[in-house]
């Protein structure tokens, strides 16, 4: 499918990052290929602007990390329609991520992600002056909500952490307006159509 890119909204509740624009995008694969060329989703983050003015988390080694959203990281959202479940997954330029299951709005499901643990992420960070991109490759076998041919409905989100350690919260749609919520169902709005498995 092509890559569609969607510019983000600073919620109007947050006063820091007038000074930058911050774009996301996703591409699927037209098909599954089996676990033998394991499938990705692809995602593009970008910040142009005023970048030097944000705070970047300093390069780690990567791995599973909670608290990620308390810095700048880029998010995804996962949902069905009219579905309760949904997953959330964290993408700090540091190079560590994280991924959450739910059972219902903010009901962590530690027992389906225990049973069934994410396979890492690959993030690539490509920064100058005023342009900062973070390229992630998500596994799909990740996405336990996407089977046969379901739509899925993504919510595409960035946390910015700013020199004064400020933050501004950006997604495609911010169903309050009195606070932040990524975590609310009408906040996934981008449909995905999930592919069909290859055929031989």
């Amino acid at each position: 499918m092509n890559r569609v890119v969607h510019e983000l909204q600073r919620h109007p509740a947050t006063s820091a990052g007038s000074d930058v624009i911050v774009t996301a995008s996703v591409q699927l694969p037209a098909q599954t290929s089996g676990d033998s060329d394991p499938a990705f989703l692809t995602l593009h983050y970008v910040l142009e602007g005023q970048t030097d003015n944000l705070r970047m988390p300093p390069k780690a080694a990567g791995g599973l990390c909670d608290g990620l959203w308390q810095h700048t990281c880029a998010e995804l959202f996962v949902r069905t329609r009219g579905a309760s479940p949904y997953q959330e997954f964290n993408f700090s330029p540091s190079g560590q991520w994280a991924a959450y299951r739910f059972s219902s709005e903010r009901q962590r499901d530690s027992e389906a992600e225990a049973r069934d643990p994410a396979s890492a992420p690959l993030i690539e960070v490509q920064a100058t002056r005023h342009r900062t991109t973070l390229h992630v490759r998500l596994p799909m076998r990740n996405v336990a909500l996407g089977h046969g041919a379901e739509t899925l409905w993504l919510g595409l989100n960035m946390v910015t952490e700013h020199a004064d350690g400020s933050l501004a919260y950006w997604a495609l749609r911010h169903p309050r307006v009195d606070r932040p919520d990524f975590h609310h169902p009408d906040g996934c709005t981008l449909p995905l159509q999930w592919p069909a498995p290859a055929t031989p």
